[in-house]
C-alpha cells in the first residue's frame, strides 16, 4: 500500500474563519495532521479550541457564515481516489456524507426525528444512496441495529425515539453512521451527556467500529480519560490551533506542550485529594473536626415519591434512604441520572416534599412542614446549581444576581447598599470587584460558576448543597473551581452536600461518601473505603467504569470491567 493510500483523511493547513458582527473570527489556523485507515484518532482540546470545527470541516458541515481554506483530502474507502473535500459541490457532498463517512453528534436527541421510527430514519440513510427495496430496508435496519447491541431489533426497529434510554439512542446514532459501512466515522462529544457505565458500552461500540467494521474513528472531546480508552493516535488542540500530536502513549507519557501538560496534570485522579495550603506551602486545616461537630441534616428511611400521570403508576425517586451530614462535613453523593441524588438534594433544600419517614435539615422536620416554619432556615441554606447560565438571570448584572437572597432575606434593602459586601463577595471567589457590573453573558463558564459559589455562601449558610457544580466546565477550570471550593469549606466550615456523577471529582474533596442507584443508597461509608474496597457490585462497576488518564492503567481498568460484566450476565 502506498504512503498515501495508508491515510483515510488528510488534513492539510485547514484554516476556518466565522463572519460575524464583529467581523472575521478565525476559529481554526492552519491545522494539520492525518488519519490513517483502521485507526482511532482522539482530538482533544478545551472549549473553543476548534476541535469540533476541524470535524465538521472534514464532510464541509459548515454554517455559511463559515470561510474555509486549505484542503481536506478523503480517500474512498476502497483506495481508488482521493478527494478534497472542501472544493465538493453539495451533489457531491451528498454522495459522500453517509457512505465515505458519517458523523455521530453528541445529542443523539437533535438527530433523532421524535415522529419517526428508529427503523425508518436508518433506512433513509440507506434510500438516499439508491435502495429502495423495502425488505432489504428493513433487513438492513434489523442488523444493524443487532450490531450495535439493541436488544430485541425486530421488534425495537419500530420504535420512536422516546421509548430508548439516552445511551440506546446514542447507539442508535452510531447504527445510523455505520449502516452504509463508511471507511471514517467522526464522533464529536459522543460520550460527554451520558453516564460513566453508559460510556464505557459507547466506547466498545466505537472500538467495535475500527475492528470489525474496518473503519477509522475520529473522537472529538475534552475527556482525557475517553482518550486513554480509545485513541491510538492524540491531536491535542488550543486556541484553533494543533500544538501537539503523536501516539497515544508518546501524548500521556512524554507530553513535550506545556498546554498538554496542564491539561493531564488538571485531571482529577482517585487517590488524589485536595489539600489547601497557606501562602507558605503549610496545610491548612478545618477549624474543628466534622465527627466531633453536631448533626446538620439526617435522613431516617426517606421517601419522595412523584405522583404517576395517565394511568400511570407513582415513582418513587428515593426509596428508604438513612444518612447524615455533620457541621463542617463534605458528604460525596454519587450516582448515575435518575439515581435520586438531585431529588435527594432538593427535599434537603426545601424544594422538594417529602413522602415518606423522616427528613431533620437543622433542626426542621421536613416531611410535612409548612413554609412559614422553614422559610427562616432558608438563610442557612446555600444552593450551587449544575448550570449558573440558566440559573443566573440574563437581565441582571452579576451584582444584582449575587445580592438576590440578600435581598429576600432582608439583609440589605437595595443592591447599592449590599455593593461592599457584594464585591467582598465576588473577591471570595477570585473574581474582580469590576465584574459586579458585568451581565452573565459576559463572563465564561467558569467565572459564571465562581459567580454562582457567591451568590450560594452570600447569606453565610452553614449548609450548602452543591449539585453538580462542576460537570459542565473544562477540566482546567474545574481544576480551580475545586480547588477554590475546597479552599472555602475549610474556611468558613459549612456542611455540604456535594452531588456529582463523577467519582474522581467527590474523592477529591468529600469526607464521606453515599452511592446512591434506583433511588436505594447502596453503600456509604469514608472516601477512601468507597474508593479503595467497595463491597457493592454496582459500586465495583462505576468504579471499573470511570476511565482513567493512564494508556495503560486503563487497558487493565476495562479489563476488570468487562470481568464484572461476565460475571453480571
Amino acid at each position: 500500500m502506498s504512503e498515501d493510500n495508508k491515510n483515510l483523511a488528510d488534513i492539510k493547513d485547514l484554516s476556518v474563519s466565522f463572519m460575524t458582527d464583529a467581523g472575521s473570527i478565525k476559529a481554526v489556523e492552519d491545522v494539520n495532521f492525518t488519519i490513517p485507515r483502521k485507526t482511532v484518532v482522539g482530538v482533544v482540546g478545551e472549549s473553543g479550541s476548534g476541535k469540533s470545527v476541524t470535524a465538521r470541516s472534514i464532510i464541509k458541515l459548515l454554517p455559511e457564515t463559515a470561510t474555509t481554506s486549505g484542503a481536506v483530502y478523503l480517500s474512498k474507502r476502497d483506495g481508488s481516489d482521493s478527494l478534497d473535500v472542501l472544493s465538493l459541490s453539495g451533489e457531491q457532498l451528498r454522495e459522500v456524507r453517509g457512505s465515505e463517512a458519517a458523523m455521530v453528534f453528541q445529542e443523539p436527541n437533535s438527530v433523532l426525528n421524535p415522529v419517526y421510527t428508529i427503523g425508518w430514519q436508518i433506512e433513509e440513510g440507506l434510500r438516499a444512496h439508491g435502495m429502495k427495496d423495502k425488505k432489504e430496508l428493513r433487513a438492513k435496519a434489523i442488523d444493524i441495529l443487532k450490531k450495535v447491541g439493541i436488544p430485541d431489533a425486530e421488534t425495537r426497529v419500530d420504535y420512536y425515539p422516546h421509548q430508548f434510554s439516552g445511551g440506546q439512542k446514542q447507539r442508535i446514532v452510531i447504527a445510523m453512521a455505520l449502516v452504509l459501512n463508511p471507511g471514517l466515522i467522526l464522533a464529536d462529544e459522543p460520550t460527554t451527556a451520558l453516564d460513566v457505565t453508559v460510556q464505557a458500552e459507547i466506547l466498545d461500540l466505537l472500538r467495535l467500529a475500527r475492528d470489525e467494521f474496518d473503519a477509522s474513528v475520529l473522537i472529538i472531546t475534552h475527556n482525557m480519560g475517553v482518550i486513554a480508552d480509545i485513541a491510538d493516535q492524540v491531536v491535542v488542540m488550543y486556541r484553533g490551533h494543533v500544538v501537539e500530536q503523536g501516539d497515544v502513549e508518546q501524548i500521556f507519557y512524554h507530553p513535550k506542550d506545556d498546554y498538554t501538560k496542564r491539561l493531564l496534570g488538571a485531571v482529577p485522579r482517585i487517590g488524589q485529594k485536595l489539600v489547601v495550603r497557606d501562602r507558605e506551602g503549610k496545610p491548612i486545616e478545618r477549624k474543628a473536626d466534622w465527627h466531633e461537630q453536631l448533626i446538620a441534616v439526617e435522613a431516617k428511611n426517606l421517601t419522595i415519591t412523584y405522583p404517576g400521570h395517565l394511568m400511570q403508576p407513582d415513582f418513587k425517586a428515593v426509596d428508604g434512604a438513612n444518612f447524615t451530614i455533620h457541621r463542617s462535613e463534605v458528604l460525596g453523593l454519587v450516582g448515575e441520572s435518575g439515581s435520586g441524588k438531585s431529588t435527594t438534594g432538593r427535599a434537603i433544600a426545601g424544594l422538594q416534599k417529602v413522602s415518606g419517614g423522616s427528613l431533620n435539615v437543622l433542626g426542621i422536620e421536613m416531611n410535612g412542614v409548612k413554609e412559614r416554619d422553614f422559610k427562616p432556615k432558608r438563610a442557612d441554606i446555600g444552593f450551587v446549581f449544575q448550570d449558573p447560565g440558566s440559573s443566573f438571570n440574563p437581565l441582571m448584572t452579576i451584582a444584582e444576581n449575587v445580592a438576590e437572597p440578600l435581598l429576600v432575606h432582608h439583609k440589605y434593602g437595595s443592591v447599592a447598599e449590599a455593593k461592599n459586601y457584594v464585591g467582598d463577595l465576588l473577591e471570595m471567589v477570585q473574581l474582580p470587584r469590576a465584574y459586579m457590573n458585568r451581565f452573565p453573558h459576559e463572563l465564561s463558564g467558569g467565572q459564571r460558576q465562581r459567580a454562582s459559589l457567591a451568590r450560594g455562601l452570600a447569606l453565610k449558610p452553614s449548609l450548602l448543597i452543591a449539585d453538580e457544580p462542576t460537570s459542565a466546565l473544562d477540566v482546567s477550570v474545574q481544576a480551580k473551581v475545586l480547588e477554590l471550593f475546597k479552599r472555602l469549606q475549610v474556611e468558613i466550615g459549612f456542611a455540604c452536600l456535594f452531588i456529582t456523577h463523577d467519582l474522581a471529582v467527590v474523592d477529591m474533596l468529600a469526607d464521606r461518601i453515599m452511592v446512591m442507584h434506583k433511588g436505594q443508597i447502596v453503600e456509604h461509608g469514608d472516601a477512601d473505603q468507597i474508593m479503595q474496597h467497595p463491597e457493592n457490585p454496582y459500586t465495583k462497576k462505576l468504579l471499573a467504569s470511570l476511565p482513567v488518564p493512564d494508556p495503560r492503567e486503563q487497558q487493565q481498568h476495562r479489563a476488570h470491567l468487562h470481568e464484572l460484566l461476565a460475571q453480571e450476565a
